[in-house]
Parts: structure tokens; C-alpha cells; sequence
């Protein structure tokens, strides 16, 4: 029994150095440049243990990103349930913790767009997205402020397209964002997290807009 237990603690160790290697190699070097014999030298480990514990490289890229976007959502969850802040504030604590999400976890953007393209019901599916937002006080709040005249726009989509369009497109742009600017990563970055105080500034503005 106990060596049943201790085999099993092996395991998920080795599962754990696996992704924990493929996440590392995934972010130096993209999903399409990244061959799994690059994850198993990186997890100091042979191809064929990696194939035993994963059967494929977008299946190893799948488990990564969806376990980085569930934790997320639930954080944003708390975040948009919070009956003690504002819509301003929530605004900000999105804004800020998308850019910081993403910046951490490079890959997720390019993984979104891919699924929504090949298989958006299934997507939705394993991330909550739709209760997440429908049943909020996020999207209550922002009703209220659309009956107190404080927001002209009444659909809360809008709201939400246009704060999800301005923190995710610079990173989808960011290749060809970063060869006309001539920015390095580094100093992207920094735009990056610039943009965290701006967003809900840009976005203030644009739904009092006639």
C-alpha cells in the first residue's frame, strides 16, 4: 500500500516537472517552434517517459493555458462579484490583471483565438465564461449606471468588447507592433503596463460618449 502511495507521489511529481518544462519552453519559444524533444531536454527527461505522461504537444499546450485561464477566472470572479467596489475600480482591477496575466503567460492570447476559430462551444465549455459574466455585479452595476445617465451606452457588451479589445489586441499585434515601433520585449512590456492605468481612463471616456 505504502509503495502504491509512493509511486503515485512519483508520478505527479513527474507530470508536475513536465508541464512546469513545457511552459518554460513554450514561452521561449512559441507553440509552432517548440518540438516535444525540446520539452524533455528541458525536464531533463527521455521523449518516450514524455510521451507516456503526455500523448502530444497541443494536448501537453492545452492543459498548460486552460490551467492558467482557470485559475485566472477564478480570481476575476471574485473580482467581479465584489459588492464593495465600484465599476471604475472593477474596470481597473481587470485592466490590471489581464495585462498582468498575459505578460506572465505569453502563449494564452494565441491559444483563445485558435480555439474560438476551431471549437468556441467546446472552449466555453471548460472556461465558465458565460455565468461568469451574465449572472455579475459587474454587469449589475454597470445597468444601474446606465439608468443613473452615468453611462450612455445601454448594452453592458459594448463595456466589456471594448475593455477586452483594448488589453488583448496589442499583445495579438504585438510582432508586428513591435517591428514598427521598434520596441524589444522588455519595452513592450512597459507599454503594457502603462496601458493598466490607461484602459479605464480610455473607457471612462468612451461610454459617456453620445
Amino acid at each position: 500500500m505504502a509503495k502504491t502511495k509512493e509511486t503515485k507521489k512519483l508520478d505527479t511529481s513527474t507530470e508536475e516537472k513536465i508541464k512546469e518544462a513545457a511552459r518554460t519552453v513554450f514561452y521561449k519559444k512559441g507553440f509552432a517552434a517548440t518540438r516535444t524533444r525540446d520539452i524533455a531536454e528541458e525536464a531533463d527527461i527521455n521523449l518516450a517517459l514524455l510521451n507516456y505522461y503526455f500523448r502530444s504537444k497541443a494536448k501537453l499546450f492545452e492543459i498548460i493555458i486552460l490551467e492558467a485561464l482557470s485559475g485566472f477566472i477564478q480570481s476575476i470572479r471574485i473580482v467581479l462579484n465584489d459588492e464593495r467596489t465600484t465599476l471604475e475600480t472593477k474596470t481597473e482591477e481587470l485592466a490590471g490583471r489581464y495585462i498582468d496575466l498575459i505578460i506572465r503567460e505569453p502563449e494564452i492570447p494565441t491559444f483563445i483565438i485558435a480555439e474560438m476559430r476551431n471549437n468556441p462551444k467546446e472552449l466555453l465549455h471548460k472556461l465558465p465564461l458565460k455565468d461568469t459574466l451574465l449572472n455579475s455585479v459587474f454587469f449589475r452595476q454597470h445597468t444601474e449606471a446606465v439608468k443613473k445617465g452615468r453611462i450612455t451606452e445601454p448594452n453592458p457588451f459594448h463595456f466589456f468588447m471594448n475593455l477586452m479589445g483594448l488589453i488583448i489586441f496589442p499583445f495579438i499585434g504585438k510582432p508586428m507592433i513591435m517591428e514598427v515601433s521598434g520596441l524589444q520585449n522588455a519595452a513592450f512590456n512597459q507599454m503594457m503596463l502603462e496601458r493598466k492605468r490607461l484602459i479605464p481612463i480610455w473607457i471612462k471616456s468612451m461610454m459617456k460618449a453620445e
